[in-house]
This record gives structure tokens, sequence and C-alpha cells, in this order.
């Protein structure tokens, strides 16, 4: 079959590929090496599903707090035993390719960030067909002004995002605060198994529900504006983690990659890491876990000058 956007390219070897070839890389349980496709989806399911369960009932949250007045517009926060005005707060953004998930099943984090001091807010949005891209990025923008606001004492809100939640967390880096009456003391971003240019899901399955056009894919893409149109850092200290597992597809793989060296040359403070042997599930799912790798490098971020 022929090559997709018309003939080859340099630098986007996405556009030499197959239809089939193409899909296949942008589906990620087709990568998983413990489990299959179906069974991998099952599980991290089944963990979030739990694992939310019981940080809901430990009663140390709000949970469906509203951050606007959209029916989706919610969020949800845990606290630490030692509750105060002074407490660094960690906010995930779910993935789910813009179209399911919850954060109702994203509480993994929660459990080993909390023990150590760390709030963890889950951040809900409209996901498609209801939701837009730039709907979802425009929700996400206020629900980091409404922890900023709620919590000025904060000591330093850190973003995650796992997969389409990493896109719409890498994109807080080019939000526009003073339209919104307030600068976030942000501190860090950890982008886990991240989509930062969206041209080639245009051209998957997955764009079905978002009717994503080229035009929406550009502005919504932080690799494309961060390469075309330098954006410097509001805080050059602002660390910039960008993760992708060991077994993501090489496709996510260069995505990431790609990313990170955009952001180095930016002038941001950004590092790179390959997480051994998980998959793209797994990264995230791991992080119930205290010990693991990831666990540690957030926290070791959020406590380097407390």
């Amino acid at each position: 079959m022929d090559g997709l956007g018309g003939g080859p390219k340099r630098g986007a070897p996405w556009k030499r590929m197959s239809k089939e070839e193409l899909e296949n890389q942008y589906s990620p349980s087709r990568w998983v090496v413990r489990l299959g496709a179906e069974e991998a989806l099952r599980t991290y399911s089944q963990i979030g599903n739990e694992v939310t369960k019981r940080a809901q009932a430990t009663g140390r949250n709000l949970l469906d707090v509203p951050y606007g007045d959209g029916e989706a517009e919610k969020l949800d926060i845990y606290f630490p035993e030692a509750v105060s005005e002074a407490l660094p707060f960690l906010v995930f953004f779910h993935g789910g390719y813009w179209q399911s998930g919850s954060k109702d099943s994203s509480a993994f984090m929660v459990s080993p960030l909390t023990a150590q001091g760390v709030a963890v807010v889950i951040v809900a949005y409209d996901i498609a067909p209801k939701g837009t891209l730039d709907q979802m990025v425009d929700q996400v923008t206020q629900s980091i002004v409404f922890v900023q606001k709620q919590y000025p004492g904060n000591q330093g809100i850190y973003l995650c995002g796992h997969s389409a939640g990493a896109h719409l967390a890498a994109m807080m880096l080019l939000a526009n605060w003073t339209e919104h009456g307030v600068t976030p003391n942000l501190k860090g971003f950890f982008l886990v198994s991240g989509i930062y240019d969206l041209e080639p899901v245009m051209h998957t399955s997955e764009n079905a529900p978002l009717l994503t056009t080229l035009e929406d894919a550009q502005r919504n893409s932080p690799q494309w504006r961060l390469k075309t149109a330098p954006t410097q850092p509001v805080d050059p200290a602002c660390r910039i983690l960008v993760t992708v597992g060991q077994h993501d597809s090489p496709e996510f793989h260069r995505q990431s990659r790609e990313f990170y060296q955009t952001l180095r040359r930016g002038g941001w403070k950004a590092s790179f890491e390959e997480l051994h042997d998980v998959d793209h599930f797994e990264i995230l799912w791991n992080l119930t876990q205290k010990d693991y790798v990831l666990t540690q490098i957030i926290l070791k971020t959020v406590f380097r000058e407390s």
C-alpha cells in the first residue's frame, strides 16, 4: 500500500508507513509483552477501579469538586494525613485517546504520594465525541487555575499525564495564564508515554470520534507549536520529565524523544527516561508501588527544595 501524507518526508517516518502499520504503531495494546491486548486493557481498568475505590474510602478527599460549570468539569482531591495550605500538589490527567478513561479509575499514584505528603488531584474532562480537543485543553487549563486559586499557598503544582493525558499536560507549556488572572505555581511536568504531534493520529481509526482536521492537529500539537514558535519557559527552574516505556511502540518512542529534544532546544529544563521492561499500561499502573522508579522520580523532584 502507498505511504501516507503524500510521500516520504524527512523527519517524519510515519508518513512512509502503510495505513495498517500506522494503525499498529498507534495501538498501544498490540505492543504488550506479558498479557494479551484485551487482558492488558482489562487489567489496567481493574487496577484503576480498585485503587480509586480504596483512595476514596480513606475519607481524606474531596470528590467531584466542580472547577467549571460543565457537567464533566469536576476533579477529585486526595490529601495526605497532615493537611495544610502549603502542600505540593500533583495534578493528573488520564489517558484514553481523548475518547475514553475517567477520573474515577485513575487514582494509581494516590496512596504512595499522599503517604509522603503530596496532595493528588485527578481531573475529569469532556472526552470525544462530546468534547473537542480545544475544549479539553481549555478544561485542563481551567482545572489548574482552580487549584491555584483554591490553594494559593501551595508548595508547587506538578502536572502529570499519561498517553493522551500527557498531551494535555504538555499543552499547558503553551498556556497564556494572564488571560485567566492567575499564574499557577508550576514546578514540574511528568509526561508519561504521550503523544505530542497529533497529525499521525488523524490517519488512524482513533480519529473517528475526534474528527480532527490538520488545523486542529497543529493547533493542539505541542511538538509542532514549540518547534515553529518557540516559547520561553516562564520559570526556567521548572522541570519536565518525558518518559516512555521500553515496550511502547517505536512511534511512541519517537514522539517522546523528539518532544524532549524540542524542549531542550527551547531552553526548557527537560530530561528523558526510558523505563525498563514496562509497556504502555504498566508504566502507569506501577505507580501504585512506592518503590517503583517513576514514583521515586516524582517524589525526588517534588521534594528537591522542600
